[in-house]
């Protein structure tokens, strides 16, 4: 399966502008041959929004014109795509994935984890962690801060994600995220990563990039710069995503990441505790 990692500078506030820019890109990669793409968090609309007021007067419900529109996109071009807005239901903000794939309706992620940071501040959490189809693919959703969080990937992966999508904004800071967080993912939970990140600067705020593709086990299979625009693109194998018990020499190096889980050791995480002190 081709797939493909779109890490682009998004126009704050200018949804027109931003949904002319994915049609564009949609039918450049189904001229490569990309069978699903990509595109960062808040790509549709911005995401340093400085008052939940602010946000809601950009935001997109999910029935409107610009959804139908890239959805005709993905229809016409046959590539399968993922692509984040801030979502506005009534006086209610989130943020939000819309997942598009040929002939089928729209599917929906909520952001279930909200670090206090941009539009983030004004939202409301998502609440189900599932699994959707993109193309021939599998997939889960981890937007941004989502992926701090383990527990979150092992469920989509024992819910049968063959590929964990990561549409982020990721500040420059955060750059272990990118470095050392999504590769652990892929290794912890023999998936495939692709973590499309955006660039430039908005109200203040720079932006990351390094956006990646990551093969299951943690290897790179390609990362982009810093700096600018780029788009990944690689070919991947679904199998290697199905193999959750992976054997380097038989009957001698064999590592049972899923069938060796103690889940009688891991009752805590099911627990409603408070933080350590």
């Amino acid at each position: 399966m081709k797939v493909a990692a779109v890490q682009l500078a998004p126009q704050f506030a200018d949804v027109a502008a931003n949904v002319e820019r994915v049609v564009e890109t949609l039918e450049d990669l189904a001229g490569r041959g990309i069978e699903f793409a990509v595109f960062p968090e808040a790509m549709l609309t911005g995401y340093c929004f400085d008052s939940k007021e602010d946000a809601l007067r950009v935001a997109l419900e999910r029935e409107g014109p610009e959804i139908q529109s890239l959805a005709d996109a993905v229809n016409r071009t046959g590539c399968a795509a993922l692509i984040g807005f801030a979502e506005r239901d009534g006086d209610t903000l989130y943020n939000t994935a819309v997942i598009l794939s040929p002939k089928k309706p729209p599917a929906f992620y909520r952001k279930t984890h909200l670090p206090y940071l941009g539009m983030d501040r004004f939202a409301t959490v998502g609440d189900s962690l599932d699994v959707y189809e993109a193309g021939q693919a599998k997939v889960g959703v981890l937007i941004c801060f989502d992926v701090r969080f383990p527990e979150a990937a092992r469920t989509l992966a024992l819910k049968g994600a063959e590929i964990l999508c990561v549409p982020t904004n990721w500040p420059k800071q955060a750059i272990v995220t990118s470095n050392c967080v999504c590769p652990a993912r892929a290794s912890e939970n023999q998936t495939f990563v692709i973590a499309a990140d955006r660039v430039g600067v908005e109200n203040g705020v720079e932006f990351l990039g390094y956006s990646k593709i990551i093969a299951p086990g943690g290897r790179i299979l390609t990362a982009a710069d810093h700096d600018q625009e780029e788009i990944l693109t690689a070919d991947i194998d679904l199998d290697e995503a199905r193999v959750k018990d992976p054997v380097v020499i038989p009957g001698v190096y064999e590592l049972p990441l899923f069938s060796g889980r103690r889940t009688d050791l891991y009752r805590v995480l099911s627990e409603d505790r408070s933080i350590p002190k």
